[in-house]
């Protein structure tokens, strides 16, 4: 009797429905600090990809997901860690999305998500050594590392018929990787770096870095900052100045405060940051216009996050990080059916019937190597005071 009862047992087991559980994801972005007036839309994505998902009740049996926000600042390590430690220990989620800038990723990655096995996946952190740092196979973005942006945007330099360059970065990993690609790729192709300087953020006074700058000279400044924090105040002292009159803008500056900020005084100015002419970009920036939010750089990204952490979970069949991981690759690459913005509870509906999905998402997700994006980038010049997009790359 009792091994009938045992197997019995077993059998209703296995045929019981994953049980409907609460699931929280993190979202720390840098709410605070240089790139704060970003952090917005990139939350507003992130945040419509999870409430999309909620309102379906198709994950994991009907599970409700619901999104806890806190501020990486970006510039601050020390605060990105504490907030990292306050969403896995106190909030108890289940995976991070983010966080927004590389330094503040990689120290959240190291101090919070590696030693609690969290998953992180960012829609906005480039730097170079995080496709190299170890991370348990925890750690996935969905935008391209600047190792390949700087290819790109040395390009374009080029390509604008530029010989002489001046650079300027903001010192730290993000900063001090990209002014180094661009340098080494603008070099190899012919071209020369009059100066290659780092700045601090949040100083007082930049007269120092405008000036050394200025004495340097160069065809054109490549501002490799915040737009929100030194980068911004750069420019504005190399105006004054008169040192230079075109910058060179990679996707830390590609925000609409700068324009608001500097208007027609920077007309000419251009760079290039991580975006697509995708039918799945379309359909995202409807879909956000739709839902009441203003659109920046890495909205669509952050929307991609999110969706494939919750992917991921359904093709696990559990919402555990140690579980989930392994499985972003696979819901982000070939084979099965593509997946677009709007269509997460669809590809639940596959994943739990035991199909394949190919998400490809917002910003043409294909992921690489050690989990990160193969990269689409969109180029942009200033207009009429105004960011405007010039073409697909």
């Amino acid at each position: 009797m009792k091994k009938i009862i045992g197997v019995s047992s077993i059998m209703f087991m296995l045929a019981s429905p994953v049980v409907a559980e609460d699931i929280k994801i993190g979202i720390s972005l840098g709410f605070t600090g240089p790139l704060e007036s970003l952090a917005p839309a990139m939350n507003n994505g992130a945040q419509m990809a999870i409430a999309e998902v909620a309102k379906s009740k198709s994950l994991l049996g009907g599970s409700n997901v619901v999104a806890v926000t806190g501020d990486s600042t970006c510039a601050d390590t020390a605060a990105a860690v504490a907030t990292g430690e306050r969403l896995v220990t106190a909030e108890n989620v289940n995976a991070i999305v983010g966080a927004m800038c590389s330094g503040a990723t990689q120290a959240v990655l190291e101090g919070v998500a590696m030693p609690n096995g969290i998953v992180m996946i960012s829609g906005s952190a480039t730097a170079p050594v995080l496709s190299t740092v170890e991370d348990n196979g925890l750690f996935f973005r969905t935008a391209p590392s600047d190792a390949r942006s700087a290819e790109v945007l040395a390009d374009i330099l080029k390509e604008e018929g530029y010989k002489s360059i001046a650079i300027t970065y903001v010192n730290n990993d993000y900063g001090k990787g990209l002014g180094s690609a661009i340098e080494s790729n603008f070099v190899a192709g012919g071209g020369s770096v009059t100066i290659n300087a780092g700045h601090e953020e949040n100083k007082g006074d930049y007269s120092a870095d405008a000036a050394a700058l200025a004495q340097a000279g160069g065809d054109i400044l490549v501002v490799a900052g915040y737009a929100d924090g030194g980068g911004g105040t750069i420019i504005q002292e190399s105006l004054d100045r008169g040192s230079f009159e075109t910058f060179f803008l990679p996707d830390g500056m590609y925000a609409d405060s700068l324009t608001k900020t500097f208007g027609t005084q920077i007309n000419g100015s251009f760079g290039a940051s991580a975006g697509t002419d995708s039918p799945g970009d379309a359909t995202f920036k409807s879909l956000f216009a739709d839902a009441g939010y203003e659109y920046n750089v890495y909205a669509g990204e952050y929307y991609d996050a999110a969706a494939l952490i919750m992917l991921a979970m359904q093709a696990a069949g559990s919402s555990s990080s140690s579980d989930l991981k392994a499985h972003v690759m696979d819901v982000a690459n070939a084979p099965g059916e593509k997946i677009y913005p709007g269509e997460l509870a669809k590809a639940m509906k596959i994943l739990a019937g035991g199909g394949d999905v190919d998400y490809v998402g917002a910003s043409a997700v294909e992921l690489i190597g050690p989990g990160e994006s193969g990269g689409s980038y969109l180029q942009y010049e200033v207009q009429n005071g105004k960011f405007e997009t010039v073409k697909y790359r």
